[in-house]
């Protein structure tokens, strides 16, 4: 058995071929994970979540034969390597990791709202108040010193 029959060709793949290929491909997803480092899924940033929406629709492709099983894998690790190098430059550039993966913003200091900044991240009093209850569970502002909306889009609250 040669592994064209292992693996197929093509997009008439039988349950056991898909299933070969499903296999391999999650131990080599498992490997250009661990290459990319574990920031890939540790953080919701918009950076991160376009790698892992493309990563799974390109490695999807190779597991069901839509594209070349080996173009998938090339592609897929280009993808990674992109992330990799993209995170190494926002590491060692600000400059880039404010472009790459966004800045926070205050929304709340010392008593007042930062009405510009909750406009230009669409974040209304409401919104920030579900942060507080979620964060600290209260729902007044009376011990919050600062709110922040972080760059995963979370708002993290520092006590007074």
């Amino acid at each position: 058995m040669n592994l064209q029959e292992i693996f197929g060709t093509g997009e008439q793949l039988t349950a056991l071929q898909m299933a070969a290929r499903a296999f391999v491909m999650f131990f080599i997803a498992l490997a250009l994970i661990r290459f990319g480092g574990v920031r890939i899924f540790g953080r919701n940033t918009a950076f991160d979540n376009i790698l892992v929406i493309m990563f799974g629709a390109i490695l999807a492709r190779g597991v069901v034969g839509a594209s070349p099983f080996f173009s998938v894998v090339a592609a897929a690790a280009i993808m990674v390597l992109i992330h990799k190098i993209l995170g190494w430059l926002a590491f060692r550039y600000h400059w880039v990791g404010m472009i790459v993966k966004g800045i926070h913003r205050p929304l709340y200091s010392n008593g007042k709202f930062n009405w510009k900044n909750m406009q230009k991240t669409s974040i209304s009093k409401d919104d920030l108040m579900e942060g507080v209850r979620m964060e600290i569970n209260s729902d007044t502002l009376e011990h919050v010193k600062e709110a922040t909306i972080e760059k995963d889009g979370k708002i993290s609250i520092v006590k007074s």
